[in-house]
């Protein structure tokens, strides 16, 4: 035989290995099992439970005052917004009537809070396809966001800043300044990702065409957020079902329509300009008042179901309260967006190569404890 007909009578052959649970582009303890055959991919199938704690489980036990404190364990990088998202279900359910500074405030701390998560995105990104210089750009811009949110409220990750009624307690004299100086800066920096990372020839051939998810399988998924504004799918949750002061605000919902990793990559460039603005729109016109409304030490709902979405950095989150009347509620369900994206991983990746799954995984920007609760 030939040596051309040797090549051509070698057989393939199907095998499995495991990227994680512990693995550096993973970004937390999940663990993927994979069918390849060399290099190209077969199948991923997801495996979960490595930090399960049994968040909605201990939520039935807590006080509704209580449970604010557990969502920011889930998507650590939102938990601003999730702690948003429990206040309004029970503020909903109490039918309180928030104050219009709290209503600003929170909306504010919002988009700086999904600024920082873009941000740690944009350089972890950067870093997993080899670009480690993205890492240090990222790091220098989001220590100014959580400068203001430790002399804010004590804390730079996990917030706990939002409790039913409103603010633990009110903004810092120097909020609305070093927040107009942050955006200043900020203002002048974003471009430097553009010139760094979205136009380098190495970065576009590792992600344009790679992991495409079309608009309808987007939808069948139930995938949102970024991930699915990348697909063309008008799904951000501010714009459909307004809430806090984002009624009071223009801007513009971010969409992309190829389905790719540099189209999810676009979508958030383009959501951090459009933060900028909402806060720029709002940080000089914070209403004067309480920072919040008074409520029973112990907070019992009314009997029955009550339900709020909220759009955290990586999508929609809803929360889910069946009430019976007690002091701690007898269900609570949290559907969380990277649980649902997640399943639309093993759709993107099959036929690609495991260099593209590092960078398809970047793109849907993976939180684990958000899946994992």
């Amino acid at each position: 035989m030939t040596e051309i007909e040797v090549k051509n009578n070698i057989k393939s052959e199907e095998y499995f290995i495991n990227m994680g649970p512990q693995h550096p582009a993973a970004h937390g303890v999940l663990r993927l099992l994979l069918t390849i055959d060399g290099e190209t991919i077969k199948n991923v199938e997801p495996d979960l439970g490595y930090i399960h704690r049994s968040i909605e489980k201990m939520c039935e036990r807590d006080s509704y005052q209580q449970i604010v404190h557990l969502t920011d364990r889930m998507d650590y990088l939102s938990s601003h917004i999730n702690n948003e998202a429990v206040c309004l279900t029970v503020e909903k359910a109490l039918e309180l009537e928030i104050p219009d500074r709290v209503k600003v405030i929170r909306t504010i701390i919002s988009e700086l809070t999904r600024l920082a998560s873009h941000q740690l995105w944009w350089g972890v990104m950067g870093m997993d396809l080899g670009a480690l210089t993205t890492y240090f750009y990222a790091f220098r811009d989001r220590e100014m966001i959580n400068d203001i949110f430790e002399e804010t409220c004590g804390a730079r990750l996990t917030m706990n800043y939002n409790i039913p009624g409103g603010l633990m307690f009110d903004i810092h004299p120097n909020f609305v300044q070093r927040v107009k100086d942050f955006i200043v800066h900020f203002k002048t920096k974003l471009p430097e990702y553009d010139r760094l990372l979205s136009g380098n020839v190495i970065f576009l051939n590792r992600t344009k065409g790679v992991g495409v998810l079309s608009k309808e399988d987007a939808i069948s998924f139930g995938v949102t957020g970024p991930v699915g504004r990348g697909s063309g799918f008008a799904c951000d949750v501010r714009k459909r079902h307004p809430y806090s002061a984002y009624d009071r605000v223009n801007f513009k919902e971010c969409l992309e329509t190829t389905g790719d990793t540099f189209s999810r990559y676009k979508v958030r460039i383009a959501e951090m300009w459009e933060s900028i603005s909402i806060i720029e729109q709002l940080i000089d016109h914070i209403p004067e008042g309480e920072h919040k409304v008074a409520t029973k030490a112990v907070i019992k709902l009314p009997k029955g179901e009550f339900y709020q979405r909220v759009e955290t950095a990586r999508g929609e989150l809803g929360v889910f309260i069946n009430s019976d009347g007690n002091k701690n509620p007898y269900r609570v369900k949290f559907r969380s967006p990277g649980f649902s994206n997640l399943s639309a991983l093993n759709h993107t990746a099959v036929g690609g190569k495991i260099g593209d799954l590092v960078a398809i995984m970047a793109s849907f920007d993976f939180v684990i404890p958000d899946i994992d609760r």
